[in-house]
């Protein structure tokens, strides 16, 4: 298990599938002979924390009733139905243990707290077959109450996929996560850091790549850095990921490079084997790609202009090897078909196109490099990919997360599909825009896509102009009946308080989007 770099996911992303950050540098890493190991210590840490074992430690501190609402008193004298059930509630998640679906829906085998009071009927959402989807909704409304129990008795900062969220937010100013990071230890990060150990000793890198995609994963990247920085110094550590490309663009407060010694922008691939070579010291720091590091106590940016990014057919396939795929749970938060899709089901995640080949929307980060700069992949690429996947993972869900997928390349993605005869299902992010014709539509789901989603923001075409999106109401209608009839389901995103959208305006958006659900050219 010895690596060069040890690439990981601080907690907490998704519970169904690994965030595929790690996985494509280590597939590209690959193509460059750099060996790596790569941990999604997020799921990890899940698993610890919701055993019998977890729950046992966390209920173990006597609880001051007058202290708690009722709820929290409630889970607290339901403790030991938790923390019997516990083991076989995440086995059944797991896929391992299905036939618990029966007793589960039968609502006499899971102690139920607050959160089975939002549930909705049920029937009407899952029906009288739907037995093993009502299972794991009611099996997630579990796992809820008692993260509501860990967030009120245990850690303020917890939350599934929101770790510390609301320190990551406020991270304009880094007073209050520097704060933070001089308290105790919680219980979460006790088990993080037990975790972060283990793994140092059996990969023994010369480099931690942090991947932080959200603010929620944030807290959790300091904590890794800062016990990394005071307890293996030899060991140089790297974060990068969305929230570094986003948020920290103007980074100028030296005290981040107490947990950290480099953090790198936009795409990784070059970043990451500059980073790689500078530690094996054949090249300088002054060459190094899209990195901050502290020099000589001043906080500095370097880009070496000559160092050229790789082309997306130079990167690789994305290797999900090491990850526990096994181990990820299939929850269902909401009675919604695309946010089943989102936390149900493990998708092997890939691209068809770097950037967006429209870029002109005016809410969007277009003059990042993850937006601003286009490159589609070929589709024969693209397929290949999905094969390798497929063998490497043993599953044929693919999600691709483009900003927004061209629709000729996916024309010709599915194509190659067919003419390989692979069976594959897939979903992907879309603009409704006009070239979804009804044929095309028909050729994607018979390649296997099952679900598009895309942004209508705002059922107005004054508002649609502003925003320059490129469409209007009436295309979006069109373009939804041509996937809905074709079997493909659609998932709308919209927005409220767009600058100088009236009252008005936002009520007859909402009338539009009502009036497509009820013609059935919505379906979420």
């Amino acid at each position: 298990m010895l690596a060069s770099i040890l690439l990981i996911t601080p907690p907490f992303t998704q519970l169904n599938t690994p965030y595929p950050a790690t996985a494509y540098l280590k597939g590209f890493l690959n193509t460059k002979g750099i060996t790596s190991f790569q941990a999604d210590l997020g799921i990890e840490v899940t698993l610890q924390l919701f055993s019998k074992h977890g729950l046992t430690q966390i209920f173990s501190k006597p609880l001051r009733v007058n202290e708690y609402d009722e709820n929290i008193q409630r889970i607290y004298t339901l403790r030991n139905a938790y923390i019997q059930t516990i083991d076989d509630v995440i086995l059944f998640l797991q896929g391992k243990n299905p036939t618990l679906a029966h007793f589960i829906a039968r609502r006499n085998f899971l102690p139920e707290a607050s959160r089975f009071a939002q549930l909705d009927d049920l029937e009407w959402a899952f029906g009288t077959m739907g037995v093993e989807d009502k299972a794991k909704h009611l099996a997630t409304m579990y796992l809820e109450d008692i993260s509501d129990y860990i967030k009120a008795c245990v850690d303020p900062h917890f939350g599934f996929s929101r770790y510390a969220e609301r320190l990551g937010r406020s991270a304009n100013s880094f007073d209050a996560l520097n704060d933070a990071l001089q308290q105790p230890l919680s219980m979460v990060d006790s088990i993080l850091i037990d975790l972060l150990e283990q793994y140092l000793q059996q990969v023994q890198p010369m480099l931690v790549a942090l991947s932080v995609p959200f603010p929620g994963n944030l807290f959790a990247s300091l904590r890794c850095g800062q016990y990394i920085k005071k307890h293996h110094p030899n060991i140089k550590v790297a974060m990068g990921g969305g929230f570094a490309n986003t948020e920290l663009r103007s980074l100028k407060d030296a005290r981040v490079f107490d947990y950290y010694d480099f953090i790198t922008l936009d795409d990784g691939e070059a970043p990451i084997e500059n980073l790689f070579q500078h530690l094996q010291h054949k090249i300088t720091a002054s060459e190094l790609k899209r990195t901050y590091l502290l020099q000589d106590g001043e906080v500095t940016y370097i880009n070496n202009a000559s160092c050229k990014d790789y082309k997306q057919a130079e990167v690789g396939t994305p290797d999900y090897s090491d990850f526990k795929l096994d181990d990820y749970l299939q929850a269902i938060e909401i009675m919604n078909p695309m946010h089943s899709l989102w936390s149900n089901g493990r998708w092997n995640k890939l691209t068809m196109a770097h950037g967006c080949y429209w870029g002109k929307c005016t809410f969007c980060d277009v003059s990042l490099d993850y937006i601003r700069l286009y490159e589609p992949v070929a589709a024969k690429t693209i397929v290949d990919r999905m094969e390798q996947l497929v063998t490497q993972t043993g599953n044929n869900g693919f999600h691709f997360v483009d900003e927004a997928a061209p629709p000729a390349l996916m024309r010709e993605v599915a194509l190659e599909i067919i003419r390989r005869r692979l069976v594959v299902s897939w979903w992907t992010n879309i603009r409704f825009e006009k070239s979804f014709t009804r044929d095309l539509c028909l050729l994607l789901r018979t390649s296997g896509c099952i679900g598009v989603s895309g942004g209508l923001e705002v059922a107005s075409d004054r508002l649609l102009a502003l925003i320059q999106k490129g469409i209007t109401v009436a295309q979006v209608a069109q373009v939804n009946r041509h996937f809905t009839e074709a079997g493909i389901m659609v998932h709308a995103y919209l927005m409220y308080g767009f600058p100088t959208q009236t009252a008005q305006e936002t009520i007859d958006s909402l009338e539009m989007v009502r009036q497509m659900f009820q013609a059935g050219v919505l379906q979420s």
